[in-house]
């Protein structure tokens, strides 16, 4: 770990860190109680809940692709992310404090916050290492910890208040952690950030002088590389987004979370993910330099298509949890065992993604183009949610045997597509 921090990275990389820290921190500390909210509170059916909470995952992942548009085109990325926060904030207040009949208004503005910062934030982080691919990298794993420090420790606070005082409580304390974020961001932004994503991209001088040169085919032929590896991200979201609906079910009423006499709350499962990234990213990451020196790390398109084995193998696991469940509950384990798996599985993913899609996305797009990366992840949410709400219909084992095809059949496609997209996507954007 500490030879990541340890390559004089500007200041502007903590800054992100700690604010992209606390807004994960607000929405997996929500998304940890949403789906159990609807169904104890809100006296919604498992599948209406799963339903909802599908859409409403799945459009926080889509919207980024306007909000990145907006920032390239108009706004610049700073203040979006500004008010995406407001927004994040405004959302979960309603959630905590306002009648239930404002739920739905709730979740429109906390998809709308999501979309003005997503993708910004980790547009500005791109910004500000420039054509410095090595630094790039460790960068981005190094933010990538500061998302899964929030996700970590927002089940076990927000959780725990909701244990304790209801989940009005534990909605407002997320709501006060996107607040802390937002204060952070405000107070450093221009000493930390100076200029870095205030104008919009499409008006730089620069990037208006550079888009005047043509594009190389080489160019071409790795962006659209790129889009086609964004489509096989699908179903691993599909596969690794079932934390919030069938995984969060199969630890409610399939898991004995009674150890020594005191029961975990469910929602601390989710804080397993997280706690895994923290521990895992450094060591996967000086895995990746050690492999370099040795000229064996895996390109990106290998890694990826690790990932989808690695996720095959981790439903393997709940399935047979499932089976041995049908008789009697099973042990919290197996739930850790299969977090676990997952967890390599999205490090080989989604941290090597953020670093390729700002590596080869143009300038002037770069924004709109890290929505496209989160638009993947609409998708795979959207029906992720569909099949989580088909829980009790299809049965743990069958659900999560479906899982397992999806990721096995989808990687192996991808392996057999491993040598073009190598030729296309080079080792220089590893």
């Amino acid at each position: 770990m500490i030879s990541l921090f340890k390559q004089n990275h500007p200041k502007g990389l903590y800054l992100l860190f700690f604010v992209e820290m606390w807004e994960r921190f607000s929405f997996y500390g929500m998304r940890a109680l949403i789906v159990l909210y609807m169904i104890q509170t809100l006296m919604f059916s498992t599948q209406k809940a799963g339903n909802i909470y599908g859409l409403y995952t799945g459009f926080v992942y889509l919207t980024p692709l306007i909000g990145g548009y907006l920032a390239d085109r108009y706004f610049g990325q700073r203040k979006c992310i500004t008010a995406g926060a407001v927004l994040m904030c405004c959302g979960l207040f309603v959630l905590a404090f306002a009648p239930k009949s404002f739920f739905l208004l709730a979740l429109f503005l906390m998809v709308s916050a999501n979309g003005f910062f997503k993708s910004n934030i980790s547009s500005v982080l791109g910004l500000l290492y420039e054509n410095n691919n090595d630094k790039k990298d460790a960068a981005y794993t190094i933010f990538y910890m500061g998302i899964n420090l929030g996700a970590f420790l927002s089940p076990l606070v927000c959780g725990t208040v909701a244990v304790k005082y209801g989940y009005e409580y534990g909605f407002a304390s997320a709501g006060f952690g996107m607040l802390v974020g937002l204060c952070i961001y405000k107070i450093f932004e221009h000493k930390f950030l100076g200029s870095v994503g205030i104008n919009p991209s499409y008006a730089s001088k620069s990037v208006s002088k550079d888009i005047t040169k043509s594009v190389s085919e080489a160019e071409k032929k790795s962006f659209i590389a790129l889009v086609i590896l964004m489509l096989f991200t699908i179903p691993f979201w599909i596969c690794f987004e079932q934390a919030g609906s069938s995984l969060t079910l199969f630890a409610q009423y399939q898991t004995n979370r009674v150890v020594f006499g005191y029961e975990i709350p469910t929602g601390y499962f989710q804080s397993l993910n997280p706690l895994f990234i923290i521990t895992l990213a450094p060591l996967m990451s000086s895995l990746w330099v050690f492999l370099r020196t040795k000229h064996k790390e895996p390109t990106s398109v290998e890694k990826f298509t690790i990932s989808l084995f690695l996720i095959f193998f981790a439903y393997l696991i709940m399935v047979l949890a499932a089976y041995l469940s049908i008789n009697s509950k099973v042990s919290p384990m197996w739930l850790f065992g299969g977090y676990f798996i997952m967890t390599v599985a999205e490090l080989c993913l989604s941290p090597i993604g953020l670093s390729l899609v700002s590596k080869l996305a143009p300038v002037k797009f770069l924004s709109l183009t890290m929505g496209c990366w989160f638009l993947t992840s609409f998708v795979g949410n959207t029906i992720a949610g569909f099949l989580g709400g088909k829980y009790e219909e299809y049965s743990p084992v069958i659900l999560f045997g479906m899982l397992a095809g999806i990721a096995f059949i989808t990687g192996i496609i991808l392996l057999f597509l491993i040598p073009k997209l190598n030729n296309i996507i080079t080792d220089k954007n590893d």
